[in-house]
């Protein structure tokens, strides 16, 4: 095995070349419906082992051959059950390196804190692996486009998690945008509105015996171990920090924003993006903002994003919603609703389920869908692609431009709540050194990308 410092090293000089010389063996397809197709498992918190599983229960002949995390209680507890749900025990690892060099695994899901995804999936691909990975795909816009590059070279399948790119409310949506019935559209409003409260870093402490903390800071500027971070057996408060996240534009904005692209038929890069937020409302010690509004400028309308932490009567759709085709969101305290505004009716679209209605003149309901969760349908969907090799519904090009929408809002509040120019072609900003230092990030020494 590499060490630390040899690891990304080793990806870019090893790894690749590897996937380079073997090109006819990791360039392999899945072929027929009836192939099994083997999983592995990068990051074993609640959302990836929960996908996992289900995506394993959803499509046939699927297998999980390995589980991975540096949190040791949740790699037991990964490991235990799956061995509870399917029969069989997987093997474990602490270090991702030895799923790439596996030649049995063909695809590798990824569900780590967002600092790792793009690291991870990179090196995924250049191992000669598909890749499912979680939103949001990044915490800079220069990885993510990374990625993309890396996927087409190596021929890669990327499903990003940004589940309502196969949810049947966003096709029938954008096909309702398309024919004109909802008019020219005039600005786009998209909401990330939940409960929160004041966060406040716990003191520092001995790193606990259960978690490699090295491993888990990866890419990250080293720094002490706080339990704020990470927790043993839930989430953690990372999120709160920009070295690991993007905050709630970052977790919950990124399916509003990349869904709302979806059905307006993917605009390209806006040209200029505003933001401006903070800790203004519990005056919490976290460095993402406790409430955030972002405005994007695109050719012919605009479209915002507003929320944060910090509305307790605002609610995501409940599972009897958002597994009943037949129901509709309350759309005013729904948390995550977009609104388009056409000259000829306002469309109401809700994520995860809750599908769609278009509001006409006196209230009155002129159009509608409803829609379920669409887990399984994504599920499914990536599945299909790694045997058919066709572009997946979550595909990694579009969903960078949407993740790089979460960054360049983010970009603009860190630089000090700026209205900032933005080149879609080269993606860069217009005559700001400190944005663009932003949208390349930063990498610890033997992490660099």
């Amino acid at each position: 095995m590499y060490s630390r410092r040899e690891f990304f090293k080793a990806g870019a000089a090893g790894i690749a070349g590897m996937a380079l010389a073997g090109q006819a063996l990791y360039g392999k397809s899945v072929a027929g419906a009836n192939d099994k197709i083997t999983l592995a498992l990068i990051g074993c918190g609640g959302r990836g082992l929960g996908c996992i599983i289900n995506c394993c229960k959803t499509n046939e002949n699927v297998v999980i051959k390995t589980v991975c995390d540096v949190n040791r209680t949740k790699l037991a507890k990964a490991r235990e059950q799956v061995e509870k749900t399917f029969g069989y025990r997987p093997g474990t690892t602490e270090d991702m390196r030895s799923i790439f060099d596996d030649k049995d695994v063909d695809a590798v899901w990824i569900a780590t804190p967002e600092h790792w995804h793009m690291p991870a999936a990179i090196h995924a691909c250049r191992a000669g692996k598909d890749v499912y990975v979680e939103k949001n795909l990044s915490v800079n816009i220069f990885e993510s486009r990374m990625l993309v590059e890396t996927a087409a070279k190596y021929n890669r399948i990327v499903q990003a998690g940004l589940q309502n790119r196969s949810a049947s409310q966003g096709f029938s949506a954008r096909e309702y945008i398309k024919s004109g019935k909802l008019g020219k559209i005039v600005t786009v409003k998209t909401y990330f509105m939940l409960g929160g409260g004041r966060f406040t870093e716990a003191p520092e402490a001995p790193v606990p015996s259960w978690l490699d903390w090295d491993k888990w800071l990866g890419p990250a500027p080293y720094r002490p171990f706080s339990p704020s971070i990470v927790s043993e057996h839930g989430r953690g408060g990372w999120q709160s920090y920009w070295a690991y996240s993007g905050g709630l534009l970052d977790d919950e904005a990124s399916h509003t924003l990349d869904f709302t692209r979806m059905v307006l038929g993917d605009p390209p890069h806006p040209k200029s993006v505003y933001s401006w937020g903070g800790n203004h409302v519990f005056g919490g010690t976290g460095e993402t903002p406790e409430f955030q509004s972002v405005v994007y400028e695109f050719d012919d309308y605009l479209i915002t994003a507003d929320g944060g932490g910090s509305f307790k009567y605002m609610q995501k759709a409940p599972g009897d919603i958002r597994n009943d085709a037949a129901r509709f969101p309350n759309w005013r305290n729904y948390s995550a609703r977009v609104e388009i505004y056409g000259t000829e009716g306002l469309m109401y679209l809700g994520r995860h389920g809750g599908g769609w209605q278009v509001i006409g003149m006196d209230d009155k309901i002129v159009a509608e869908d409803g829609a379920v969760f669409p887990d399984n349908a994504h599920q499914k969907n990536f599945i299909d692609c790694l045997r058919s090799r066709k572009k997946p519904n979550g595909d990694i090009e579009e969903c960078h431009r949407s993740a790089t929408l979460v960054n360049m809002g983010n970009i603009a509040l860190r630089v000090g709540n700026k209205h900032l120019l933005f080149d879609g072609k080269t993606e860069k900003f217009s005559g700001n050194k400190q944005a663009n230092e932003l949208a390349q990030g930063t990498y610890r020494k033997g992490y660099e990308l």
